[in-house]
């Protein structure tokens, strides 16, 4: 089922997941991305470019790199959007500055759009505030890292939200090569209410000494087959992030169960980010030795995460 014309997607935020989701979408139909910062946005046209470039390098896809640039609009106004029929929200993991874009969003957007709340951990409930009486067309989507590689995700549902809205966003998805595991409303939802916790004991297992970095990841890898380990995982989201995720679940769930660990916080307050800064539990960039993808016979074919 292919794109059409009608698809237009409004991305925004020109984050690290904003412009992997906006270069998703940008392969098969036009897309206008939004951030309200200038160099952002010339950030993120430079990492579209680049990431595409070694797309087509690696024969992973056959859409030009002409192609995906034509369909990419960028924009630092948020009434660029005006025209969409998606609007996915990606900013930083701040429930309220969330909030507060998505009171922007439902001021902007056709009465025929849906919304979408691109978050780790927020719950819909709590955007659904800014929504008055069109919480029918507020979902959710979260996207994995990078978005053009993995193209699962968790498909959100709010109590209010229509069949239509969601009907529509499959399709929409289905177009774009992309498919949905639907689940219900809560923080964290079923991937980040699993993997933050995962991430952060295994946080605890390097502070505490019992292996390293390393080692962790080759268990979780070897014996249970994981593609990418959690701290090599918790690299690629950004340690940032994934403590922002963690402070989520704390409001929103268990302050006790979702307390960061301190290893997790010292390498942050560190600026030791994870791949974005070039070093985390591991080290990237020339001469760096970094985590390994542990693919099985069976799973040649699928993309590292």
């Amino acid at each position: 089922m292919p794109a059409t014309d009608a698809d237009v997607v409004g991305v925004v935020g020109a984050g690290q997941i904003g412009r992997s989701v906006a270069h998703a979408f940008a392969e098969r139909s036009p897309v206008v991305l939004v951030d309200r910062d200038p160099a952002a946005v010339d950030d993120a046209i430079a990492a579209i470019r680049r990431a595409h470039m070694g797309r087509v390098l690696r024969g992973a896809t056959t859409v030009s790199l002409d192609t995906v640039m034509g369909n990419l609009r960028c924009a630092t106004g948020i009434r660029e959007l005006g025209k969409a029929t998606l609007m996915i929200e990606n900013i930083t993991e701040s429930p309220d500055d969330k909030l507060e874009l998505h009171r922007e969003l439902h001021r902007v957007a056709a009465a025929e759009a849906v919304i979408a709340a691109n978050t780790s951990a927020v719950p819909l409930a709590f955007l659904a505030g800014a929504h008055g009486d069109r919480t029918d067309r507020l979902l959710g989507l979260h996207f994995m890292m990078p978005v053009v590689e993995i193209r699962c995700l968790e498909l959100i549902r709010h109590p209010a939200t229509s069949p239509a809205a969601l009907t529509a966003t499959r399709d929409v998805l289905e177009r774009h090569g992309l498919s949905a595991v639907e689940v219900g409303d809560a923080p964290g939802f079923v991937s980040n209410r699993l993997l933050m916790l995962l991430v952060n004991e295994a946080a605890a297992v390097v502070r505490e000494g019992v292996a390293g970095a390393r080692e962790v990841d080759a268990v979780l890898q070897g014996c249970f087959g994981h593609r990418l380990g959690p701290l090599a995982t918790a690299d690629l989201i950004g340690l940032d992030t994934v403590v922002r995720s963690l402070q989520v679940l704390q409001r929103f769930g268990d302050p006790v169960k979702y307390a960061p660990d301190a290893a997790l916080l010292d390498l942050v307050a560190a600026g030791r980010l994870g791949r974005k800064s070039g070093i985390g539990f591991f080290a990237y960039g020339a001469g760096a030795s970094p985590p390994t993808t542990h693919r099985s016979e069976s799973d040649q074919g699928a993309h590292s995460r």
